[in-house]
């Protein structure tokens, strides 16, 4: 049998289990919207590729033979799975215009945004979801196709999709103003030695977590690490009382003010953020947004080693 007749044979398919269900060609006719010669006409093609008759037909309309019975039990279960696997790609290439988002960190926040804003402009016609993504569910989400693409920081080595760090984001630190390191325009990781680092366990937020930090803690000779069963919200308190010292990721402590407090960059730390899609996955978006993202990263100069004191 030919490529083409095996092609036919999908569509003939239709023609005689509707004419099987319906028990009348006419019936069969009215429900696929088309003639009764039309139904009767395919029914017959299909007979004459198999070679078997598989109606028998009167006046009262037609019925399966015996050998025809044998062989649409066996041929039902591969015709309904492939209705289905046509309706999902149906479904598949009226999604072909949207692309879901996930941000499982919010360092990196400028690029992000101005990434986004450029994507928009170049692909108008892509609607854009965006939304929070829990730490342990994000590499999942990209693998089911729930999530198109995540940006992500703080992941090691991941097999089951596509990973590439696209940018660094300087590691800022947050203390009370009144503390003498406030009046410098840095800070090292030696020279917050005997502090309390409060790091939140299991919140997001602006505030680096634990697996986000561990490139950054692993060194001996800085802080004392404090894990934290509280929100961003209360740690920042603390930091307010004095009681420790936050992390937090460049773009967010250049954006905003947080009273009695004041930011400093820590001096040769980096957060990554990476980018994490399924290389199978058909979307042509999927790929212009990594490459716009790869192009910006090209192109935006590296991170300044000093700055001005963002805010007291």
């Amino acid at each position: 049998m030919s490529h083409n007749a095996y092609g036919n044979a999908l569509r003939l398919l239709t023609y005689a289990f509707a004419a099987m269900e319906y028990g009348s060609l006419r019936q069969a006719a009215k429900e696929l919207r088309v003639r009764e010669s039309s139904v009767s006409r395919n029914v017959v093609k299909l007979e004459q590729l198999l070679e078997m008759q598989l109606f028998e037909r009167d006046v009262r309309g037609v019925r399966l033979t015996e050998a025809g019975r044998a062989w649409t039990e066996v041929v039902r279960a591969h015709y309904e799975g492939l209705q289905e696997a046509f309706r999902d790609t149906a479904r598949d290439n009226r999604d072909a215009n949207s692309l879901r988002i996930g941000l499982c960190a919010v360092a990196g926040g400028e690029f992000l945004k101005r990434l986004v804003d450029r994507f928009r402009k170049s692909c108008p016609h892509i609607s854009l979801t965006i939304e929070d993504t829990p730490r342990e569910q994000c590499v999942t989400a990209v693998r089911r196709r729930r999530l198109d693409v995540v940006f992500a920081s703080g992941f090691g080595t991941v097999t089951s999709c596509r990973a590439e760090m696209l940018w660094q984001e300087r590691v800022f630190v947050l203390m009370q103003a009144g503390h003498p390191l406030a009046e410098k325009q840095a800070v090292t990781w030696a020279e917050l030695a005997g502090m309390q680092l409060l790091v939140p366990i299991g919140t997001s937020g602006p505030l680096l977590d634990f697996h986000m930090l561990e490139g950054v803690v692993a060194e001996v000779g800085g802080p004392d690490v404090k894990m934290c069963q509280a929100g961003q919200a209360t740690v920042i308190f603390n930091v307010q009382l004095g009681q420790g010292i936050a992390l937090a990721g460049e773009s967010f402590a250049q954006t905003v003010a947080i009273d009695g407090t004041a930011w400093k960059p820590l001096q040769g730390r980096n957060i990554s953020i990476k980018a994490f899609w399924l290389e199978t996955n058909p979307k042509r978006a999927v790929l212009r947004l990594v490459g716009v993202a790869r192009n910006m990263a090209n192109t935006t100069p590296p991170p300044k080693r000093s700055t001005r004191t963002c805010c007291r």
